[in-house]
């Protein structure tokens, strides 16, 4: 049994940090303030997404459907493969339509002492003739943790709830509360939409680490079944902090998808859940596998498509 347990934190404070996620050594580092040694070095921290607490409809492929209020600021059940993702985007896409879903999945910047900080709140303005003259989105951190011990998880609530991430931690940016944290047993999720399609592509949902100044860390290329080559993908300088000390990290950057040339879709969905690659550990190398039309069928349905339009 391999368990994965997931976490909603909701900021009461602004962040000054990382600008797309707070990272999966942030999350390690303010959870060794608060367990033993023991059980913190069996410990994963996936990287945090930054997730508005705003109404959504689920999507096509969750396990759930309809409109659901605040859907961002808990953590729906998870049946399916497809279910562990709805969190993990950034573009958020099951914000709904009928309302500004740019504006709402934007932070405000406030800077704080000289520095720019993510706001932990969205105040927006309404018509004059609305009910209410405002609207107020609350920010949330969904990240997940797994471990290499059976009895490490689930770690207690009160160890969870109070974190801190970021800068400026002294003078009270950064704080969190606990929202919302289950867990889920990754066997017994249903995978049946990658058994039984043929081509597949994966999406990056965190950095893949490719060199590192970290001591005894392995650069790698791209993996071999990832069918693009290293030169045609977008890369990006990272940094991870250890005893004050700054190692750079160079990475394919988060966001971009590959065609899948391997031939184990469902195995390779389960190693991206735990993430692959160096510094798997704190968060990156999070995959996601999306089942895909084969290349053949979709130039056949284009041209379909062309002669109906032509």
């Amino acid at each position: 049994m391999t368990r994965i347990q997931q976490v909603q934190w909701e900021l009461e404070m602004d962040y000054i940090g990382h600008p797309y996620y707070v990272s999966g050594n942030a999350i390690m580092h303010a959870l060794g303030q608060q367990l033993p040694h023991d059980v913190h070095r069996h410990l994963n921290a996936s990287h945090g997404v930054f997730v508005p607490g705003q109404f959504g409809t689920f999507p096509e492929e969750h396990s759930q459907s309809g409109i659901r209020p605040y859907l961002g600021s808990g953590l729906p059940d998870v049946e399916s493969y497809d279910d562990l993702f709805l969190m993990r985007q950034a573009s958020h896409s099951w914000l709904l339509d009928s309302r500004p879903r740019d504006a709402l999945n934007t932070h405000d910047i406030r800077v704080q002492s000289g520095h720019p900080a993510l706001s932990h709140e969205t105040i927006m303005g309404k018509p004059d003739d609305a009910r209410k003259q405002q609207q107020t989105t609350n920010w949330y951190i969904n990240a997940y943790l797994h471990a290499d011990r059976d009895d490490v998880l689930p770690l207690d609530e009160s160890a969870l709830d109070g974190l801190q991430f970021g800068g400026k931690r002294n003078y009270g940016y950064g704080i969190t509360r606990l929202k919302d944290t289950q867990v889920v047993d990754l066997e017994a999720l249903d995978y049946s939409r990658l058994e039984d399609r043929e081509a597949f592509i994966l999406e990056l949902v965190t950095p893949f680490v490719l060199e590192s100044e970290y001591p005894n860390a392995h650069d790698q290329d791209v993996p071999w079944w990832w069918k693009e080559d290293r030169r045609d993908l977008r890369e990006r300088e990272e940094k991870v902090l250890e005893q004050r000390e700054v190692y750079k990290l160079q990475t394919v950057d988060h966001g971009q998808v590959v065609a899948y040339e391997g031939d184990r879709p469902v195995e390779t969905a389960k190693s991206g859940i735990l993430r692959v690659g160096s510094h798997s550990k704190y968060g990156f190398g999070e995959l996601r596998v999306k089942p895909v039309e084969p290349r053949s069928n979709q130039c056949q349905n284009l041209e379909e498509k062309t002669k109906v339009t032509g």
